[in-house]
C-alpha cells in the first residue's frame, strides 16, 4: 500500500454494523448502516467525540504538517492547529459529517486520504467548494479508484440521500468546481501528503494514468455519508435496555433497506452507472443538537 490510513480502527468499535456492504442489484453501490452503541436507552455519543478528537488532527492537517509537529515534539499544538480549522458551531452545518465520512473511508473502506478541504483553509471561516475530501482506493494490483467525498446531515434519510446525489450530479457537470478542478488540486497539493519522492512519483502515475502504458486503470467513485434524524417515541423510551436496543436497530435497518431501490433510481436519474458509490448512514436523535455539540467538543469549547 502506497499510502496508509491514519485513522485508528478503534473508530469502528463505537458502532453496531447493522448493514454491511450491501450491494444493490442494478448499480455499483454498497450500503453500510452504522448505529452508535446504545447504553441506557440512548446513543452513547461521548466516547465517539473523544475518538474524533484524535481523528480530526489528520483530517485537518496535511501529513507533512502533522509530521513536522511530531518531529518537533509540539504535541500540545497539534490539537490546537486542528481545532482552529473548524468553523463556529452556529454556522457549521457540514464539518462534523465530513469528519465522520473521512473516518469511514479511512477505516472501513481502507482508502487513505489524498486531500481534505480542511487542509486548504487559511481561516476557520473559509468555505471551500467541491468534494468534501478525496481518497485513494486500491481495488486490485493495478486498479484504483479516486473516491470523492460527499456528506449530508439531514432531518430525513431520503432527503439526505437526495441532496447527496444532487450535489454529485452538480459536481460532475459544473463548469468550474468539477472533477478536473479537484484533480488539479490534488496535483498541486500532493507533495504535502507524501513524505518520499518514490511514493510521490508512483501516486502521480496512478492519479494521472497514461493511456499509452495501458497498465494502471484509475476510475472515479464517490463516498457518501448521510446522517439523519431518528424520532424516539415515549413508549420506546420506557422499554427495557435490551428491548430498546433491539427495536432501534430493527427500526433503522428497515428504514435504510427501504431506500435501496430509491438509490438505484437516483443513479438512473442522473446517469451515473459508470461510478461506484460507497454509502454510509448513521441515525442521530436530535441531529441539530448533536451537530452543534460535536463542533463545540472538537473546537475545545466544552470539556
Amino acid at each position: 500500500m502506497l499510502l496508509r490510513p491514519l485513522v485508528r480502527k478503534t473508530f469502528l468499535n463505537h458502532f453496531y454494523h447493522e448493514i454491511q456492504d450491501q450491494k444493490l442489484d442494478e448499480t455499483h453501490s454498497r450500503i453500510n448502516l452504522h448505529i452508535l452503541k446504545i447504553a441506557n436507552n440512548k446513543f452513547d455519543i461521548n466516547p465517539l467525540f473523544r475518538e474524533l478528537s484524535n481523528s480530526m488532527i489528520t483530517f485537518c492537517l496535511s501529513k507533512k504538517e502533522y509530521q513536522q509537529y511530531v518531529d518537533q515534539q509540539r504535541f500540545g499544538e497539534l490539537n490546537i492547529a486542528a481545532q482552529e480549522k473548524f468553523r463556529d458551531y452556529q454556522s457549521n452545518e457540514g464539518e462534523f459529517g465530513e469528519l465522520l465520512l473521512y473516518c469511514f473511508l479511512e477505516t472501513h473502506l481502507e482508502a487513505p486520504k489524498l486531500l481534505t478541504k480542511m487542509n486548504l483553509k487559511t481561516s476557520h471561516n473559509d468555505y471551500v467548494k467541491g468534494a468534501d475530501g478525496i481518497h485513494l482506493l486500491q481495488v486490485d494490483n493495478n486498479e484504483f479508484q479516486i473516491v470523492f467525498g460527499e456528506s449530508k446531515m439531514y432531518q430525513t434519510l431520503r432527503g439526505g440521500i437526495n441532496k447527496a446525489f444532487e450535489s454529485i450530479n452538480s459536481f460532475l457537470n459544473h463548469s468550474k468546481n468539477n472533477v478536473e478542478y479537484e484533480l488539479q488540486l490534488i496535483n498541486s497539493h500532493l507533495a504535502q501528503e507524501i513524505v518520499d519522492d518514490q511514493t510521490y512519483d508512483q501516486l502521480k502515475k496512478i492519479i494521472f494514468p497514461s493511456a499509452k502504458e495501458d497498465v494502471i486503470q484509475t476510475n472515479h467513485a464517490f463516498g457518501i455519508f448521510v446522517g439523519f434524524n431518528l424520532k424516539i417515541t415515549n413508549e420506546m423510551k420506557k422499554l427495557s435496555n435490551t428491548e430498546y436496543q433491539k427495536q432501534i436497530r430493527q427500526l433503522v435497518s428497515e428504514q435504510v433497506k427501504k431506500e435501496f431501490k430509491h438509490i438505484d433510481g437516483l443513479v438512473d436519474k442522473y446517469d451515473l452507472y459508470g461510478y461506484s458509490f460507497y454509502i454510509y448512514c448513521i441515525p442521530f436523535v436530535k441531529i441539530e443538537d448533536v451537530r452543534k455539540a460535536a463542533i463545540k467538543r472538537l473546537k475545545g469549547e466544552v470539556s
